[in-house]
């Protein structure tokens, strides 16, 4: 049995898996100071919930964008799985050509997604990640990881308006039943879905244009569904493929 932990901007997912099934996942706030003691009760509590053994748990894998998270996680890992992590970048490395200028620039989210991803459903390919930061990355078909875009993430974008406009409030993301908003919050739950819609349709067909027009295009990451039901968007909606791209990274140094 294996526990992976994937840490974000905002939340920390994990997935414990047991051979190929994947048998429970929670999620817990990435708070920058947060600490080694409350990441391990969480941890540990979850699996007292599921009547999991924390002893039966062989290894943990690691992928983060969150510095300031990681000392916090993996003193956790050793305090109260006593075992040493494994991190993606440090001492586990994804077995993917990294076409990048600069390679260490790539956050390991997006190198685990992209070979997650191509290992699936094969290249050319892209991935559409929604979390803090939209991102879009660029697979060949050869499976090498290109490049891609980078945008605010469409929670992170309202937060903002919301801050920044004294007169306008905080609202709930969805698919609004009409594109003409009649008061307020429909007009910006309206701007923020087509608005998002038009942004990852020019994105997609702008990367397409560049790898190919047959590239297939997979969404991940907490707003995917939101777009799910848009015709011809995406090819494919896979909601845990960060912890699936842990898993098969972990298997690969196996080998």
């Amino acid at each position: 049995m294996i526990l992976v932990i994937d840490i974000g901007n905002t939340n920390m997912e994990f997935g414990i898996y047991e051979g190929d099934s994947l048998v429970g996942v929670f999620r817990l706030g990435s708070k920058r100071d947060i600490t080694s003691d409350e990441v391990g009760l969480f941890a540990t509590q979850f699996f007292e919930h599921r009547k999991i053994a924390v002893g039966e748990v062989s290894d943990v894998i690691i992928s983060s964008v969150v510095p300031q998270v990681n000392y916090s996680v993996c003193s956790a890992v050793r305090k109260y799985f006593d075992l040493e992590p494994l991190v993606i970048g440090e001492n586990l490395f994804c077995d993917m050509p990294n076409l990048y200028e600069n390679p260490k620039e790539v956050g390991a989210d997006r190198i685990v997604d992209s070979y997650a991803a191509f290992r699936k459903y094969g290249g050319p390919l892209i991935i559409v990640d929604f979390g803090t930061a939209t991102t879009c990355e660029a697979v060949s078909e050869k499976g090498e990881y290109l490049g891609g875009i980078i945008y605010p993430g469409i929670k992170t974008s309202m937060d903002a308006l919301y801050e920044k406009a004294a007169k306008l409030p905080k609202i709930e993301i969805l698919k609004p039943e009409f594109a003409l908003g009649r008061n307020t919050v429909s007009s910006m739950q309206s701007g923020a879905y087509y608005g998002y819609l038009g942004a990852i349709d020019m994105m997609v067909k702008n990367l397409k244009a560049v790898i190919g027009e047959n590239a297939k295009v997979v969404a991940t990451g907490g707003f995917a569904r939101l777009f799910a039901e848009e015709t011809g968007l995406f090819d494919y909606i896979d909601q845990r493929l960060p912890l699936e791209g842990l898993k098969m990274v972990y298997e690969d140094s196996k080998k």
